[in-house]
């Protein structure tokens, strides 16, 4: 084999390699931030009590964070899912 294609080949696994990597990265953070968002607001919902010394506003600016964390999760996982075939091939 011609040592360019060679050289063009191995230049293009790597791209796809790398593209694949990104991917994975930002779909899996998505999908943490997301169980991070579900996870709190379960606590939230189940041990209000668990608030201790928090005031009630604290109670739902900490559930209003969680649910934004949420929307924003799906949003992004939602982005990836419709761009990935433009963005990563």
């Amino acid at each position: 084999m011609d040592g360019r294609i060679h050289t063009c080949l191995h230049l293009h696994k790597r791209r796809l390699n790398m593209k694949e990597q990104l991917y994975k990265l930002l779909k899996s953070k998505a999908e943490s931030e997301k169980e991070e968002a579900l996870t709190t607001l379960k606590l939230l919902g189940q041990y209000p009590a668990g608030i201790g010394d928090h005031s009630t506003g604290d109670f739902y600016e900490n559930a209003e964070e969680a649910l934004q964390k949420l929307v924003d999760s799906d949003d992004k996982l939602e982005a990836l899912e419709k761009y990935k075939k433009t963005i990563f091939n």
